[in-house]
């Protein structure tokens, strides 16, 4: 059974974007099955040691049994360690999958820059939650699929006041923009996902303009917005149905196609 460890880049703070405010996630992963019924994923939650020194688990994945590495870039300052950068990027060379959120992160932004990828920020009104059209870019690529959509694609995630967008290099074929979505006061489309493909650089990835999109508060756990988020958390998700499955079915996208 495949290994996912989802991760934050922070310490365990109860006022802060802290693992426990991935926790439907966490429990949404742990539920997914297999094509014979049986679960099709283990699913690990942790937050980053005490800076400082070299995280234990994130300095030695490529010497572990994870297959799968959600990290969560939550605080704009850089709280990883050489080392543990090191541990990411030999993960991945050796076929590990890896999502990245952004946010306002360095951490984040450095390890899109190993794969020849970048970010911009634009702020729109609104607020953690409510829920957004996005839709695909280029031909559809797998995880936007969605056999109960009416266009056969996802059509929401949740939205963000502060989401940016995450661009490509043009010198990474095995790279590409797969979502867009609209900034609702401007109309200017920004790219909120990038796909990586399996190539000689690595395993799958997935560079996500926001971990927003997988938060408690996001997913219409009001208790799950920490203190320190700048804006209050929505309950969209909790009073329309149709764009938290469409979310999940995303989710879902992700972890089967990291592993194909």
């Amino acid at each position: 059974m495949p290994n996912i460890l989802l991760q934050t880049t922070i310490e365990d703070d109860p006022c802060d974007w802290n693992i426990g405010r991935f926790s439907r996630l966490a429990e949404h992963l742990a539920q997914l099955r297999d094509t014979e019924g049986r679960p099709a994923f283990h699913v690990t939650t942790r937050n980053r040691s005490p800076a400082g020194l070299p995280d234990p688990v994130l300095s030695t994945l490529h010497e572990s049994d994870i297959d799968q590495l959600w990290l969560f870039a939550v605080v704009a300052r850089d709280r990883l360690a050489v080392a543990d950068y090191a541990g990411i990027r030999r993960f991945r060379q050796q076929g590990g999958g890896l999502v990245v959120t952004l946010d306002r992160t360095e951490p984040g932004r450095s390890i899109l820059q190993w794969e020849g990828a970048g970010t911009t920020r634009q702020h729109h009104p609104g607020d953690n939650g409510p829920f957004q059209r996005v839709r695909p870019v280029g031909h559809i690529h797998p995880v936007m699929r969605d056999r109960r959509s009416p266009t056969g694609v996802i059509q929401y995630l949740p939205a963000h006041p502060d989401e940016g967008s995450v661009r490509t290099a043009p010198d990474n074929s095995s790279a590409r923009t797969i979502m867009a979505r609209q900034n609702p006061a401007s109309g200017r489309r920004f790219d909120i996902a990038v796909a990586f493909e399996r190539s000689v650089r690595g395993g799958c990835a997935m560079a996500q303009a926001s971990s927003h999109c997988f938060t408690d508060c996001s997913w219409g756990r009001t208790a799950g917005c920490p203190s320190s988020a700048s804006v209050p958390s929505d309950d969209g998700a909790a009073r329309f149905s149709e764009p938290l499955r469409s979310t999940m079915q995303y989710v879902s996208n992700i972890a089967f196609w990291l592993n194909a």
